[in-house]
This record gives C-alpha cells, structure tokens and sequence, in this order.
C-alpha cells in the first residue's frame, strides 16, 4: 500500500475471518481489526512485521470478529475502538455467541470509544474515516483510508456477495442502502479487505456483484 500504509490480513476463526493489522510505516504504530480468535497467532504475524499494535478496532461484535477482543486489548493493555454502540446487544453476548458457533470461550467488554459516521480514527499518523453501515448489524462500521485508497469493511460487502442479513436486526434493505451511500460513493479504484474471502474493488462490485446489479430493463 502507498502513503505509508501496510495492511497484514491474518484469517482466524474456523470461519476464516479476515483480521487485518494496519502498520503506519512512519511510525511503526498500528492497530489490529477484528480479532475474532487464535490471539497468539495475531500477535505473531503483528511480531513479525514489526506491528506495535496501539488500539483495538472493531466493524462489528459478532463473534468470529470480536471474540477475542477482551483478552487482547487486557493483555497490551490498549483501547478498544468500535463499533457504533447499536452493537452493545451482540458484545454484552459474545458469550452465548461463542458457545453456540463452538468457538473459542469469549468475554463481553465496554468499548473505550463508541464510533460514529464521520468520526476519524488515528493509527499512527495515518486518519481513517469512520462509515456507518447497518444491516448486517445494526452497529457495523466501517474503515476508509483515502490516500491509500483502501477500506475496511467487515461483513458488509464480499467479493461477489454482501453481508447476511438473518440474524437478530438484521435487515437486507438497509444493508443495501448502507451498501450505495457509503461504499459505491468511493471511487471504483477504492480496494477492500472484507471480512472473510479475498479482497476485491468497489469499481469490480459495482459492475459484477449481483446483489448489486441494477437489472437492464427491456432486456432478456
């Protein structure tokens, strides 16, 4: 990545869930993404790439993203960032959550910052800009660095595919609103690391996905 950002995705969970660790290069300071589990293999690819991991950032407080959260951020003793408090429901039961998906045991925790639309996140010296898409969850935010052209977008948007929306406040017609009025506003060049699955371009979602797909009218 370019403007001084590195980004290490390191799948956790026996559902593969893309926790990203974000490098300030100028800095060395970062922070991890999501960590859903499997906390020792995090801290050892963030070891290896010289990550000094600085806060804890969440999309949202599903399990196979948050489960670990609490034994992270007590063992570095760092801040957990995120998600917008409509999540509060989901991290007050990651306990039931994580018994009930057979993952690893999982403690709720309180957020030291609830997050916004519009806020802005530090990483070192790098801003991200903070979006605010329900749907999947009522709470999912997302994570935009301009210069580097990159996003963070947890279970909203996959390659080809969107966020589920069968779960407790879930809903498909705000996911898909959520979907055009905070991503397909940036610019097609914009990549994403979602939450599981490869990284793909809102440019490529935005002529292929076929949730996404406006029909062609008069068309076979």
């Amino acid at each position: 990545m370019t403007a001084g950002l590195r980004v290490f995705v390191v799948p956790v969970t026996a559902f593969q869930q893309n926790c990203t660790l974000l490098l300030d290069e100028s800095t060395g300071e970062g922070a991890v993404v999501d960590p859903g589990g499997e906390i020792e293999r995090i801290l050892a690819v963030a070891e290896k790439r010289g990550v000094a991991i600085r806060q804890v950032l969440l999309t949202h407080a599903h399990c196979d993203h948050a489960g670990a959260t609490a034994e992270l951020a007590e063992r570095l003793g760092v801040p957990i960032v995120g998600p917008h408090e409509d999540d509060r429901f989901w991290i007050e039961g990651l306990p039931e959550q994580a018994a009930l998906f057979g993952l690893e045991p999982a403690r709720s925790f309180e957020p030291d910052r609830w997050l916004r639309q519009g806020d802005r996140v530090r990483v070192g010296s790098l801003d991200l800009e903070v979006r605010h898409c329900p749907g999947h969850t009522p709470g999912h935010v997302v994570f935009v660095h301009r210069p580097s052209k990159l996003a963070i977008v947890g279970d909203v948007l996959f390659q080809g595919s969107i966020g589920r929306t069968d779960f407790p406040r879930g809903d498909h017609e705000t996911l898909i609103a959520s979907i055009h009025r905070e991503l397909l506003s940036l610019p097609d060049d914009v990549r994403f690391v979602p939450g599981h699955g490869p990284t793909s371009t809102i440019g490529a979602e935005r002529r292929t996905n076929p949730f996404l797909v406006e029909p062609r009218s008069g068309r076979a």
